[in-house]
């Protein structure tokens, strides 16, 4: 297997080299189903991904990513794990690629900046750092270096969001909300050039690129899943995260200054 899928849903993919692509996701443009939710529902179902999302970039988590890639006639399948602290900006996180040229990264956030093991050029145990703020995102979907953080934000400015009723996430039981994200949500920390290519798919497309969102919110109001999803002919990306142990302390081992190497970004599927 590539290390990069032939597509690997990147903006370029986006463009879809047609200007009669289109999405064919099942629910309606409003992210509603079967209709519009009503403009008290639709602010109430809003407010409360907000709140839950709010309550935890306030707490800390574990949690488990899969990130799925089709294209091609090809599947590729991405999953990352780890904690985070994000009232500390703190955590740590595995990616693998099963199959892969290079099949496995490790992250860590601590003190505004990431460190990156494995990158290219650099020695076996030597960790690449980066002012996290630096980072950006190469892919449809992905976040700059995997940052937990990113799809946060992301979840939190769903546009038309419904309430869908509950579902057992992991053995809890929690209300489902689905909703749209915008363009400037989905190009948000993209790198430039890759930003450019989604805005020419944009324009081919006539609007935003169809991509949805889902949040699911257990009793206590925390958020307990999340995905991300587009589908354009044929070439389909979808992120979905579990969080639990919600709370629960993160420990972090901070790579020591005589292991690292500074770099001025981090590119590769692993990478995002």
């Amino acid at each position: 297997m590539p290390l990069v899928p032939p597509l690997a849903l990147t903006a370029a993919a986006a463009v879809l080299l047609c200007a009669g692509c289109s999405a064919t996701d099942t629910r309606s443009d409003d992210g509603a189903g079967s209709g519009a939710p009503s403009s008290q529902a639709a602010s109430d179902a809003r407010y409360a991904v907000q709140d839950a999302v709010a309550a935890l970039r306030e707490d800390s988590a574990g949690f488990h990513q899969k990130i799925e890639l089709q294209g091609d006639g090809q599947v590729y399948r991405l999953t990352i794990a780890g904690g985070f602290d994000f009232a500390a900006d703190r955590g740590h996180l595995a990616v693998d690629l099963p199959g892969g040229a290079i099949d496995h990264s490790e992250q860590v956030f601590a003190e505004g900046k990431i460190y990156v093991k494995d990158i290219e050029g650099a020695g076996e145990d030597t960790w690449g750092v980066i002012d996290r703020d630096r980072a950006q995102a190469h892919y449809l979907l992905r976040a700059p270096l995997n940052d937990p953080e990113h799809a946060l934000q992301q979840i939190a400015a769903m546009r038309k969001v419904s309430r869908e009723g509950e579902e057992d996430v992991e053995g809890v039981r929690a209300v489902r909300y689905r909703g749209i994200l915008d363009h400037r949500t989905v190009t948000l920390r993209m790198d430039a050039d890759v930003r450019g290519k989604m805005d020419q798919a944009r324009d081919m497309l006539g609007g935003d690129l169809p991509v949805f969102a889902d949040a699911w919110v257990d009793g206590k109001g925390n958020l307990v899943q999340t995905r991300m999803s587009s589908n354009m002919s044929g070439a389909r990306v979808t992120v979905t995260t579990v969080l639990k142990d919600i709370g629960e302390p993160v420990r972090v081992t901070v790579p020591r200054p005589a292991d690292t190497t500074p770099i001025s970004e981090a590119t590769g599927i692993l990478n995002g």
